[in-house]
C-alpha cells in the first residue's frame, strides 16, 4: 500500500530534484524539504567540490534508510549537515536526528520520535554503524545558503 501511495505521489506531486554528487568525500548535506536550497548547494560549485553528496529527504521511514544505505557504503564520509525546513507531516529531519541520539528498537522504530510512521527496515548493526561513523550536525530550518556554505567551511578547517 505505502509503495503504491508513493508511486502515485510521484505523479501527482513530481519533484525532479532529489541529489547531486559532488567532488568531495567527508561531507554530505540533506536538505530536507527545502528543494530551493538544494538547488543553490547544487549550483555552488565551490561548495559541490567539498561535499560527497546533497540531497533532500521527505519521509521518515524510506528515506532514512537511503540516507543509513549511502552513508555505510561510503567510508569516507564523516559529516552529514541536516538543514532546510522539516516537512510537516513527516517531520523526517527531527526522526534523523532521533535516529542518531537514540537508534532503534527491536522492531526498527525510531526512538522517541514523533513521526507518525518512523519504523525502518536497516537492521540494528547498520544502524549502529551510522550511529558511530557519521556526525549529525543539526542544522533543520537553516535555509540561508551562506549560512550552510558558512558552517561547511568550519568543518573543512
Amino acid at each position: 500500500m505505502e509503495n503504491c501511495i508513493g508511486e502515485i505521489c510521484k505523479y501527482l506531486f513530481p519533484i525532479k530534484d532529489e541529489r547531486y554528487v559532488g567532488n568531495g568525500s567527508k561531507i554530505a548535506i540533506c536538505t530536507l524539504s527545502s528543494i530551493r536550497l538544494l538547488r543553490e548547494i547544487s549550483n555552488d560549485t565551490k561548495l559541490m567540490n567539498e561535499l560527497a553528496i546533497v540531497g533532500r529527504l521527505l519521509s521518515e521511514n524510506k528515506g532514512i534508510d537511503e540516507i543509513i544505505n549511502y552513508c555505510n557504503g561510503n567510508r569516507q564520509l564523516e559529516h552529514l549537515v541536516i538543514c532546510g525546513r522539516d516537512s510537516r507531516g513527516h517531520r523526517a529531519g527531527e526522526s534523523l536526528i532521533a535516529l542518531s541520539r537514540n537508534g532503534i528498537t527491536k522492531d526498527g522504530i525510531i526512538i522517541n520520535s514523533s513521526s507518525p510512521r518512523p519504523q525502518l527496515r536497516s537492521s540494528y548493526q547498520e544502524v549502529e554503524l551510522f550511529r558511530k561513523r557519521i556526525t549529525i550536525h543539526n542544522l533543520i530550518e537553516e535555509t540561508h545558503l551562506k549560512r550552510v556554505r558558512s558552517f561547511v567551511d568550519e568543518l573543512i578547517q
